[in-house]
């Protein structure tokens, strides 16, 4: 088995601010406000989609930066909620990007390694999709 690093533990406390109104706070204090999608804030579902393209797309940009700087660089995450016997859940989530390197040597290189990215991404990187593809156990229960 191998050792965890001492920062690999990640936590989140959400606190009720208003009705269908939430915050999240991380473990170095930074804050994000959502809801359960009456107004304009993030839903969780709309949360996970981010989660998961801004995981890959954090991958693919370390790699490609390297190379070059891009003149667009949009992730986007989609995917339909489902309701069937298995409860509610996400069917399968599309992640298609639109990224685009300058003219030359550096954007050709970045271009190169693009798929490539993207693949060791998806294959073993972004821990949020890898956690979302793999059998992950999720339980809840009340403190104490």
């Amino acid at each position: 088995m191998t050792t965890q690093p001492s920062d690999a533990h990640r936590s989140v406390t959400i606190s009720r601010t208003a009705p269908g109104k939430f915050r999240a706070t991380n473990a170095r204090g930074g804050t994000f406000d959502f809801g359960s999608g009456g107004d304009d804030q993030f839903t969780p579902v709309e949360l996970l989609l981010t989660a998961i393209a801004g995981c890959t797309g954090i991958d693919v940009d370390i790699f490609t930066t390297r190379r070059s700087e891009p003149t667009q660089f949009e992730v986007t995450a989609e995917g339909d909620k489902l309701r069937d016997d298995e409860g509610n859940h996400m069917g399968p989530i599309d992640i298609r990007f639109q990224i685009s390197f300058p003219e030359g040597e550096e954007g050709d290189a970045a271009r190169k390694v693009l798929p490539d990215a993207i693949r060791k991404s998806h294959d073993r990187l972004c821990t949020v999709s890898r956690t979302v593809m793999l059998p992950t156990d999720v339980t809840s229960h009340p403190a104490g």
